[in-house]
């Protein structure tokens, strides 16, 4: 009688023949491939990984189902961009470093030559009126609406990922008091977080989950010496920072050194996706530097939306806008590619460094658990953010109102204040309105940014 096989030998062996069945593409494939997903990359991160993983996994078979699957869970957990981190691994797992630059780039270049385009007609048609009615004004004012509406739906799918335990609740709950009341900054908030994460789970405070991965597959990741790792790494962050430290030495121009500077921080610290982005970005870039308004912010996450490519390219239009204003078109185009640079190249680094140990960082309980923890503090900095961008569309007139606690740690009690009198029905209105065409009709991002865009047009010109 023929013996049975174990079942770890059974799925050992199921997942060779899934390997064996694996293809690899040429170059020019590759290229071919992902500049077509980098052209039809709408609708944010969901869509975009949805329509990377039919391309690399069903239809060509670049990759397994675990593989993707892994590599989603580690850049789920990175600062920046997870769409486009998974981009530059499914590259980087089929052509190595080259394969991994050909998906990164060709994911963020075509969505950042329209944000560009679009950032130069939004600050050169800005005030510009017809029939008494201004033209980006009008526009804008249906796309904030919606706006309003998807932030909250991203807050709402990140909470029914991060939110499992009464510890990550309470997290959740203290991020947002820490922020909307007292302004600490996001990366403290997040420090705070991963410090609570990794000692917590080894005093039995919170239970670790480990990013579930099978372990006996060792095709999840690609055996890197340590000799490498370091070797790619200081090479990343040279190419990184030597651009940046060579601008701020002969540049005459202080808003280009400071782009630099905040954008590159952000880079390194914004864990939890595009939105948390916002949250960081809104806090200094409206309240401290004064680059934009809240308006404006909003006006940038609309196009983001519209757009090819990850939702973090708002940053570019931050960068453009912030530039313009100190130096015209060309300086904008500067700031517009110093932004580029700075936020991305990190997220090449993290993929070269880290991909090769993906299935050893899912399988160590302290640091899934210091993840964990920040991904809970995310959620309470991305309901500040829609709380703070539902005050600044509702009402035109909104003030912080500030009380002192302590002088020593600078620490102030913070109350956003609307003036009742600066309420703005129409906005209600096209809030509703997209409320209900994007949770009962469940209409696209594109076509719900583009129908609420032209009826606040239309009620700005019955009511103008």
């Amino acid at each position: 009688m023929e013996s049975v096989k174990p079942l770890s030998a059974r799925h050992e062996s199921l997942q060779s023949k899934k390997q064996d069945n694996l293809t690899k593409p040429s170059l020019w494939k590759l290229f071919e491939v992902c500049l077509k997903i980098g052209l039809l990359s709408f609708g944010g991160p969901a869509a975009q990984i949805s329509l990377m993983h039919k391309a690399f996994v069903d239809e060509h078979k670049w990759l397994s189902e675990q593989q993707f699957l892994n590599a989603l869970g580690f850049c789920m957990l990175l600062p920046g961009p997870e769409a486009m981190q998974l981009a530059t691994y499914a590259g980087w797992r089929v052509k190595g470093v080259i394969g991994g630059l050909i998906a990164g780039l060709l994911f963020v270049i075509p969505g950042a030559l329209v944000i560009l385009l679009f950032a130069a007609l939004y600050v050169l048609y800005q005030g510009e009126t017809v029939n008494g009615i201004e033209l980006v004004s009008a526009l804008f004012l249906g796309i904030k609406a919606a706006v309003v509406i998807i932030v909250f739906e991203a807050l709402r799918k990140v909470a029914n990922k991060a939110l499992k335990q009464r510890s990550h609740w309470v997290m959740a709950g203290l991020s947002f008091i820490a922020i909307y009341f007292f302004a600490i900054p996001f990366p403290l908030i997040i420090l705070a977080a991963a410090v609570y994460g990794f000692f917590a789970v080894r005093l039995g405070a919170i239970k670790s989950e480990p990013i579930q991965n099978d372990l006996q597959n060792p095709e999840g990741s690609k055996k890197q010496s340590l000799k490498k790792t370091l070797a790619i790494a200081c090479i990343g962050c040279c190419l990184w920072l030597v651009p940046i430290l060579v601008l701020m030495h002969f540049s005459s121009l202080p808003i280009l050194t400071e782009i630099a500077s905040f954008f590159a921080k952000l880079a390194v610290v914004t864990f939890g996706g595009a939105y948390a982005v916002l949250v960081y970005m809104t806090q200094d870039v409206v309240t401290q530097f004064g680059w934009l308004n809240a308006g404006e912010m909003m006006d940038a996450l609309g196009l983001a939306e519209t757009t090819p490519g990850p939702l973090i390219l708002v940053t570019e239009f931050v960068g453009f806008i912030a530039a313009f204003r100190e130096g015209g078109l060309a300086v904008g185009i500067i700031g517009a590619l110093v932004t580029l640079w700075v936020t991305f190249v990190p997220c090449f680094i993290w993929i070269f460094v880290g991909a090769p140990y993906i299935e050893w960082m899912h399988s160590q309980q302290r640091l899934s658990a210091a993840l964990s923890s920040i991904t809970a503090a995310v959620v309470g900095v991305i309901l500040n953010l829609s709380i703070w961008f539902s005050l600044h569309v509702l009402f035109a007139d909104v003030n912080a109102q500030t009380w002192p606690l302590s002088e020593m740690f600078g620490l102030n009690f913070t109350w956003w204040q609307p003036q009742l009198n600066s309420f703005d029905w129409r906005v209600l209105v096209l809030i509703s309105l997209s409320a209900g065409l994007y949770f009962y009709k469940r209409w696209g991002v594109f076509s719900l940014l583009a129908s609420s865009s032209f009826v606040g047009w239309g009620l700005v010109v019955l009511t103008t």
